[in-house]
């Protein structure tokens, strides 16, 4: 079994990247939060551990309940991956989760701050997993799924919050809390619509935004929610440096063009893969504007 769940693991989710981007949302919003509110003497230990491979756990817990929700028709259009090529098991990868919720649940539960956020986080994915009971109508609904199954990260972020808000006795609700909410759901779900927007040439049974409503619609749609999505960005690094400022708009004015050339032509490339370097060199920004606040302060060009 071990040797099957290697295979699932570098195939559908390797550990190592993974688990690095556990730390980096957990830490991004964390740190953004605390310098924020003046706080730079930050009491680091087991906690933000946890915290960070909560995510990655969490998220990997997902992938899971994905590859077992969609096995039917992966079967059908995905036949390489590690499931329904048949060199992974069904009961190899439930192990796993079983484990790895488990496991989580016990260190949350003994060194965190905010258990009552964790189980709220976990019984929203595990609703997730078999579809809010609703598998039927959920399941042929595009539109339907990404608005029952989008908002997890939402509710991710606010795990992350609430435990930075507790450890450090930080007022909940405030303007920079709301934004932190937004800043990693939004390219959630940028990624998720792009994803599925696909040139005409490029569409199959798999059902896309592309093919509900045209290619053109919903590459408006998400270039709107980036142009959102950039001023939470903004506004959250802001007092700690405006050459990030300048770097997030320039960022975000490339982005623009490339949605705009991919309407004028969308064979040229696909619309994910842009979006996909766009978000990186987006959360690069507003992560190296944490060390460099602490070590420099605030950077001014304007």
């Amino acid at each position: 079994m071990l040797k099957r769940l290697w295979i699932y693991s570098k195939e559908m989710y390797p550990v190592i990247p993974r688990l690095l981007l556990g730390f980096i949302v957990f830490g991004e919003i964390y740190f953004i939060i605390l310098l924020n509110n003046g706080i730079t003497d930050f009491h680091l230990g087991v906690q933000e551990v946890v915290g960070g491979f909560t995510v990655f756990s969490f998220l990997f817990w997902l992938r899971i309940a994905d590859d077992l929700k969609d096995y039917e028709l992966d079967c059908r259009l995905f036949s390489e991956r590690p499931l329904p090529s048949g060199r992974v098991k069904k009961k190899d990868i439930i192990t796993l989760a079983a484990i790895l919720i488990t496991f989580t649940t016990i260190i949350n539960f003994i060194f965190m701050n905010n258990f009552g956020f964790f189980v709220f986080l976990y019984t929203y994915g595990s609703l997730m997993a078999i579809w809010f009971f609703m598998k039927h109508k959920i399941q042929k609904s595009l539109l339907l799924a990404v608005v029952t199954h989008n908002p997890v990260q939402l509710i991710l972020n606010l795990y992350i919050i609430s435990f930075t808000c507790i450890k450090y006795d930080l007022e909940p609700f405030t303007l920079i809390n709301a934004l932190a909410l937004l800043t990693l759901y939004f390219p959630a779900l940028i990624w998720e619509v792009s994803r599925k927007i696909r040139a005409p040439k490029d569409e199959t049974e798999y059902v896309t935004y592309s093919k509900l409503f045209g290619y053109k619609k919903p590459v408006y749609f998400v270039l709107i929610l980036t142009l959102v999505d950039i001023v939470t960005n903004i506004i959250l690094v802001w007092n700690l440096s405006t050459l990030s400022v300048i770097l997030l708009v320039i960022n975000v004015a490339w982005m623009t063009e490339r949605f705009l050339t991919f309407i004028k032509d969308p064979e040229k490339y696909k619309i994910v893969d842009k979006v996909e370097r766009y978000t990186y060199i987006q959360e690069t920004i507003m992560l190296i504007t944490i060390p460099v606040f602490l070590y420099f302060g605030r950077i001014y060009f304007f």
